[in-house]
């Protein structure tokens, strides 16, 4: 299974020391290059960063060639555009990101989004984590200044707890 990911799942992963997660839910992580230029090469001392340089399973990739669209129109940036040019273009079961309007443009083209906490979920469905390492970590994202509404992150307690609730003893 393939997935395509943005800046922010990548930091959020790397600065809770949970990049392993990304690799054993999986066969491949694809980061397009300019991704991976905003968070490895211009991020040099950033959280994250040496975490991402060091994570020689991660593919990096090179977009298709964007048309001649002014990001400002989109409100979006470089990478987040790569990612849903990418995306487009193999076809992923996932494509990792967190932003609003990244996610809103990227249902519109009906690529199959899923964000950080939609990870962190996934690895609880797979036994990767417990209920409460997810709720750890995502503890750990907000202590590390990762921005998370509060309405994602009742969602994600919310989702925990019906897996908790369907897996208890009757």
């Amino acid at each position: 299974m393939k997935a395509v990911i943005n800046a922010t799942p990548l930091i959020a992963f790397a600065v809770i020391g949970r990049l392993d997660l990304l690799r054993s839910l999986f066969d491949s992580v694809i980061v397009p290059a300019e991704v991976y230029d905003e968070v490895v090469v211009r991020g040099t001392g950033k959280p994250g960063a040496d975490a991402l340089a060091g994570a020689n399973w991660l593919q990096v990739e090179a977009s298709p060639p964007i048309p001649e669209i002014d990001p400002l129109l989109t409100g979006l940036d470089a990478g987040e555009i790569a990612v849903l040019h990418l995306a487009r273009q193999i076809g992923p079961a996932w494509v990792i990101i967190d932003e609003r309007q990244a996610r809103r443009i990227a249902f519109a083209l009906k690529l199959p989004v899923k964000g950080t906490l939609g990870v962190l979920l996934a690895a609880v469905l797979a036994g990767l984590l417990t209920r409460e390492e997810a709720l750890e970590a995502l503890e750990k994202l907000q202590q590390a200044g990762i921005r998370i509404s509060s309405r994602w992150q009742d969602w994600l307690r919310t989702e925990l707890d019906q897996i908790s609730y369907q897996i208890s003893p009757q």
